[in-house]
């Protein structure tokens, strides 16, 4: 029995690794600032969620187990809130997402939307 939580959390953890391996080459080859936020945003939460399961599967039934799943709810509700708020503020500073060509798409109509002042 040892050997399969033993193989299941490696396989958890090499997982988990992968997905952040991937978010930082996506942080180095994307063109802008949003694709770069989706890559980080979504393969990290993905990944620290497969590290910990794989930790947690390592520590077994025991109050370490509990530390770790309050740990991986804390970076569910914060991973995605923090990159929310992060293109939040990209795009009222006015910075527009670009084509594959590098080009900046067009302005977008904000007529509708009530004045800021």
């Amino acid at each position: 029995m040892g050997v399969v939580l033993d193989g299941l959390s490696w396989a958890l953890l090499l997982a988990g690794s992968f997905f952040v391996i991937t978010g930082g080459v996506g942080l180095l080859r994307f063109p802008d600032v949003y694709s770069r936020m989706h890559a980080a945003g979504m393969t990290d939460t993905l990944g620290a969620a497969l590290f910990i399961a794989g930790l947690a599967v390592q520590g077994g039934f025991t109050l370490i187990t509990v530390k770790l799943l309050m740990i991986l709810l804390f970076i569910f509700f914060t991973s995605p809130t923090a990159t929310y708020a992060l293109a939040n503020a990209v795009w009222s500073s006015g910075v527009r997402p670009k084509r594959r060509d590098g080009t900046a798409c067009e302005a977008i109509d904000r007529s509708d939307e009530p004045s800021k002042s």
